[in-house]
């Protein structure tokens, strides 16, 4: 994948599989590009996308609880096209999706070609939620496996002509508390509070220890995991609006070439109808 230079920035490093080596905020004079100018190339180059019809951009989105990822996939629809831009979330499997192989679940969700489609979660907690909160037997588990699966899952859809973008909201563990005290001190937030968001901040410990393995193992260039500090919200949308408009410019830089021939016959048609 031909990642651009900004996005570079923010790549998963190898060297650094621990989220604490990994900034969770930037310093305010840190320059980052405008989010309404991110949003609206957005906009444009994804109708650009949804034009062509020949390539599809798939954007993973994970994080702990309370990292902001209902509201970034929220940020990054502003200016989309609701014809090619969709979202789903995935939550513990249950029913159906327990009955069937991990990956079941999220192949009918795929983006077709001309689209953009947000995962809040994704196959990908397969290898980290359900370690911590498994939903098979222990001995049912084989996590090299799932990990080896993921990557030759990706690779085959970024070789089918769908690109594939990971991003991790590192939220520190400080930013993580306040956020979960503002869902019981709120009532617009209030709603939200379940008793998972406890158990995942009584087990956080265990689940980052679990995502930084799941990052390590599912990493590659085809499929790049990108780590976005996610203590301030705004850095953060901002940060991954950036990387996606640069994408997709890289994905549909033109719209389709008009036909002349098919074009001035239209304009006969409609001349003949009193249409000038």
């Amino acid at each position: 994948m031909q990642l651009s230079e900004f996005a570079r920035r923010w790549c998963y490093d190898p060297a650094r599989k621990r989220f604490g080596e990994y900034s969770t905020r930037l310093d305010k004079d840190t320059k980052l590009r405008d989010l309404e100018e991110s949003l609206d190339l957005i906009g444009e180059y994804q109708r650009r996308l949804w034009a062509n019809r020949r390539r599809a951009l798939l954007v993973v989105i994970h994080g702990p609880d309370t990292s902001g990822k209902d509201s970034l996939i929220r940020t990054l629809a502003t200016y989309a096209d609701p014809a090619g831009f969709h979202a789903w979330s995935f939550s513990r499997p249950q029913g159906a999706e327990a009955r069937h192989d991990f990956l079941w679940r999220v192949v009918p969700f795929l983006p077709a070609f001309g689209e953009m489609v947000a995962f809040n979660r994704s196959h990908h907690e397969a290898v980290i939620g359900e370690r911590v909160w498994p939903v098979l037997a222990a001995e049912q588990y084989n996590w090299d496996n799932r990990y080896r699966s993921i990557r030759n899952f990706e690779q085959h859809l970024t070789e089918e002509g769908t690109t594939v973008l990971k991003f991790w909201l590192n939220l520190s563990e400080d930013e993580h508390r306040q956020r979960l005290l503002k869902r019981l001190d709120k009532p617009r937030k209030r709603w939200k509070f379940d008793q998972s968001d406890i158990d995942g901040w009584a087990k956080r410990q265990h689940y980052e220890s679990y995502a930084e393995e799941a990052l390590a193992s599912t990493h590659t260039p085809e499929a790049p995991w990108m780590i976005v500090p996610g203590d301030d919200k705004p850095q953060a949308r901002a940060i991954v609006a950036a990387i996606l408009a640069d994408q997709l410019q890289e994905l549909a830089p033109e719209y389709p070439r008009e036909d002349q021939e098919v074009l001035d016959e239209y304009r006969r048609i409609l001349a003949r109808n009193g249409v000038k």
